[in-house]
């Protein structure tokens, strides 16, 4: 269905704010119509049905898991919120992919750069993880918008560090001051995020390779991993200050480095989809990006009813996942308008990817069923079930790849 201007969405908003928001608007419309049941009851006590029901059913959520979790949850029509335990430091992991792309993409608006223009691989930018950039040797031209597609929709760590080579780290940051000036800790480069950790073991290993760490990171264990540390610095394992992987990242957790509160980020993110982030074509842009996103298929997308739109970011690291979004649901006929909402969600502290992704699937589904979502109709049967699992998997990777 092709998309309607701003103006037909949203007849009453000022015609200022339809402007800066007409391409987040326009991308996230979806069709569809509301299901014919009965809405929920009217707000309790002042309070929103549907964020009362979030209020009680997010600590159920995190009781129930062995991870620790922490939810921001913000409807950009009222602006009314929901959280738990959003106002703490979590690590963000590759979620910090989405403020690398906003510094890229205010440099294109300059017309510092275009999409097409071509940057070279350098040998310090290779990094583990997915994506196809790793594979491509030395000296190779790609484009700004090959990179973004592989960094967003695939969260291609080597990718990532190209782009944040060529606009630089600090305009990253100085980026995320201006839109949250705070909330945030210090983003750095992907592969210094495994520098650093590694570097808790041993300081040599701040010295390692982009092609070391790809070996590293394919390591079966912890044990073949640290082993394999030892002969590239040239220190045995029984030296290291550290005496596991586990506390390594713990330490490296604690510096707040590529942290931040999600309600901060979830702030971050209400800003991209007004349109006060970038400009009309770059937000359209960069959210056509995000709804392609094929990492995380497990976590709050697939909570949310069939026919919402979700362009988000997911991050993944040991015991650390995130998911963290704009949803929009459709619109019912031609008096209920589209409704966009932040969601933002992250776990720590359990090792098993399916029971983490589990719990960031509830949140989804919490959310379905809250009412927000679907036009006041709360436990509404579009809203998918979630089964527990009887056992989860844990990464292969110690240091497990960011997604």
């Amino acid at each position: 269905m092709p998309m309607r201007p701003l103006s037909c969405l949203f007849p009453t908003l000022p015609v200022r704010a339809a402007c800066r928001g007409a391409a987040a608007a326009c991308l996230l419309a979806a069709a569809g119509a509301a299901p014919a049941v009965t809405p929920a009851a009217g707000p309790v006590q002042g309070v929103p049905a549907w964020n009362a029901r979030l209020a009680a059913e997010l600590p159920r959520i995190a009781q129930q898991h062995r991870a620790g979790v922490g939810v921001y949850v913000r409807d950009l029509g009222t602006q009314e919120t929901a959280h738990y335990q959003s106002d703490e430091s979590w690590y963000l992991a590759s979620t910090v992919k989405v403020p690398v792309a906003i510094a890229v993409l205010r440099a294109v608006e300059r017309g510092e750069y275009k999409l097409d223009t071509g940057v070279k691989l350098q040998a310090s930018d290779y990094v583990d993880g997915a994506g196809l950039t790793n594979r491509y040797p030395v000296g190779t031209s790609l484009t700004i918008r090959y990179l973004i597609d592989q960094m967003i929709v695939h969260s291609d760590n080597t990718a990532s560090d190209m782009l944040i080579g060529l606009v630089g780290v600090d305009e990253v940051n100085a980026v995320v001051a201006s839109l949250v000036p705070t909330g945030f800790g210090r983003i750095t480069t992907l592969a210094e995020v495994r520098r650093l950790a590694y570097g808790n073991l041993i300081p040599a290993a701040r010295r390692l390779s982009g092609r070391q760490l790809i070996l590293l990171n394919r390591q079966r264990s912890d044990t073949e991993r640290m082993d394999m540390l030892s002969r590239f610095t040239g220190t045995p394992v029984t030296q290291f200050k550290l005496p596991s992987l586990e506390e390594a990242y713990a330490a490296y957790y604690a510096s707040g480095l590529n942290s931040g509160r999600l309600d901060a980020y979830g702030e971050l993110l209400a800003q991209l989809a007004r349109g006060m982030a970038l400009g009309p074509a770059q937000t359209d842009y960069l959210l056509k990006v995000m709804q392609r996103v094929e990492t995380g298929q497990h976590r709050i997308k697939a909570g949310l009813p069939a026919g919402v739109a979700f362009a988000h970011k997911t991050g993944t690291q040991r015991r650390r996942f995130c998911d963290a979004g704009i949803a929009q649901a459709p619109g019912a006929g031609a008096t209920v308008a589209p409704q966009r909402v932040v969601i933002v969600a992250c776990t720590r502290g359990d090792l098993s990817l399916e029971r983490s992704e589990t719990a960031l699937r509830e949140v989804g589904s919490a959310i379905c069923r809250s009412g927000l979502l679907t036009h006041g109709v709360i436990d509404a049967p579009s809203c998918p079930p979630v089964a527990l699992p009887a056992a989860g998997r844990v990464p292969a990777a110690g240091a497990a790849a960011p997604s």
